[in-house]
C-alpha cells in the first residue's frame, strides 16, 4: 500500500474494529467463537483494533495517520476508517 501511494499522498483504510470492549461484550454474549471462527466463507484473515493499526501504517512509514471508529457506538464499533499520509 505504502508503494502505491504517492509522496505526500493519502492512503484510505476501513477495516473491522476489534478493541477490548467489543471483545468482552463478544465474550460475555457467548459470540465470541461464532465471530472469530475461521470456518465461514470470506472470514476476516486478521483482527485490527486501534492500536495494532496504527503501529502496522507507522511502520510501513506513513504519518499523521487519522483513525474514526464507524457504525453502532464507539466502544462497540463496527468498523475503523484510517487516513495516513505518506511523506514526501
Amino acid at each position: 500500500m505504502y508503494d502505491l501511494t504517492v509522496p505526500g499522498g493519502a492512503a484510505v483504510v476501513s477495516t473491522p474494529y476489534h478493541g477490548y470492549w467489543k471483545n468482552l461484550a463478544l465474550a460475555v454474549s457467548g459470540r465470541l467463537d461464532a465471530h472469530f471462527t475461521a470456518l465461514w466463507d470470506h472470514g476476516h484473515i486478521k483482527f485490527w483494533s486501534i492500536k495494532t493499526l496504527s503501529l502496522l501504517l507507522q511502520e510501513a512509514g506513513f504519518e499523521n495517520i487519522r483513525i474514526e471508529l464507524i457504525g453502532r457506538l464507539p466502544l462497540i464499533a463496527k468498523s475503523m476508517l484510517a487516513v495516513a499520509r505518506r511523506p514526501f
